[in-house]
């Protein structure tokens, strides 16, 4: 059998050779643009190689590997390809950030039903732009075809980041206590959670299209939805070491996610009012007939990190994140308790 007739063997079983070599092509190219002082050998490889920076002592690796949901369908569903990757990258970086850790890498892996190398392309340009802007190299990742799992024009995509932190410098939480602040950092929209429940409300209870306003804030649905996740690297990194605990409010909520920092003995107490909640979660609530303990267990609620800090270190913390340009407010304390968060009325 020649190259040629086994290639079109493979491309009648849905997979096509020429596609993903032309994939490839356009996106090395994006992985070059990533590239820093930190790169090591060449594009292409089994492998990519980082240098760990010699500055960190006893340096400990953070590694974290996760997706942006079924975001992605809203970005298929749109044809607008460009900010899922951005979101993917911002994601992961909050969740090492959270632990005190630089990026040093990152790998992304694109699947698809039947690849269109523009639209791998298209989502790569946001992975390469998110790493880009985080001083970090996109060190490789995969780009696969797998029609037998996915229908065509479907696509999912994951990543991997990789941090490092000196050993005694690491967030683990085990600082918290009784007296510390909560400070709720701003979201930007959805970010990357809940969008199960968002497509159903949105597309179903309510029968919206993307083109149509998002009640109540002037834009349009799918500008909504795609809003990029944020990163709170430049409005934490200044102030990392003033802090006790970092939570990235992902799936799960606040609830959810402020437990995994709590150290046996205290409670976490949010105070319910004391922050702005978005007026699109408000719609979604009230469109779909969502309970209010829903809301808080599905969506982040306009809070996207929340910081647990000592009392004199509050202000600095508001002051990073205000030259950073994100909004932030006290949102709660921390009392004796048996490691869990409670949800009480303001002033209560």
């Amino acid at each position: 059998m020649t190259a040629s007739s086994a290639a079109d063997r493979y491309r009648a079983a849905g997979v096509d050779l020429g596609a993903a070599e032309r994939a490839k092509a356009r996106i090395a190219e994006l992985v070059r643009g990533t590239r820093t002082a930190a790169s090591v050998g060449a594009v292409g490889g089994f492998g990519g190689l980082v240098r760990l920076p010699t500055d960190v002592p006893d340096p400990v690796l953070v590694a974290s590997t996760d997706g942006v949901g079924t975001k992605v369908l809203v970005a298929i569903r749109a044809n607008r390809h460009g900010t899922v990757g951005e979101d993917l990258v911002n994601h992961c970086v909050n969740d090492i950030l959270v632990h005190g850790a630089t990026p040093i890498g990152f790998l992304d892996y694109f699947a698809s039903g039947r690849l269109d190398p523009a639209v791998a392309a298209e989502v790569v340009s946001g992975v390469a732009r998110g790493c880009t802007r985080h001083g970090m190299p996109l060190v490789g990742g995969e780009t696969a075809e797998m029609p037998d799992v996915y229908r065509a024009g479907e696509y999912d995509l994951a990543g991997t980041i990789l941090g490092v932190v000196g050993e005694g410098e690491a967030i683990h939480g085990d600082q918290v206590r009784a007296g510390d602040v909560l400070v709720g950092f701003a979201a930007n929209g959805f970010h990357t959670n809940g969008y199960s429940l968002l497509r159903r409300v949105l597309f179903g209870d309510m029968a919206l299209g993307l083109d149509d306003e998002f009640p109540h804030t002037g834009r349009s649905v799918v500008d909504v939805l795609l809003d990029v996740h944020r990163s709170y690297g430049a409005a934490l990194w200044p102030v990392r070491t003033a802090v006790h605990a970092l939570a990235h409010v992902t799936g799960g909520g606040i609830p959810g996610n402020l437990v995994r920092v709590l150290p046996a003995g205290v409670d976490a107490v949010v105070e319910d009012g004391s922050w702005p909640v978005p007026v699109a979660c408000r719609v979604v609530q009230e469109g779909g007939g969502v309970g209010t303990g829903e809301m808080r267990r599905v969506f982040n609620l306009g809070v996207g990190l929340i910081a647990v800090c000592p009392p004199d270190a509050l202000e600095r913390v508001r002051a990073a994140a205000a030259a950073a340009r994100i909004e932030t407010w006290p949102i709660g304390e921390v009392v004796p308790g048996r490691g869990a968060v409670r949800w009480e009325p303001a002033g209560s």
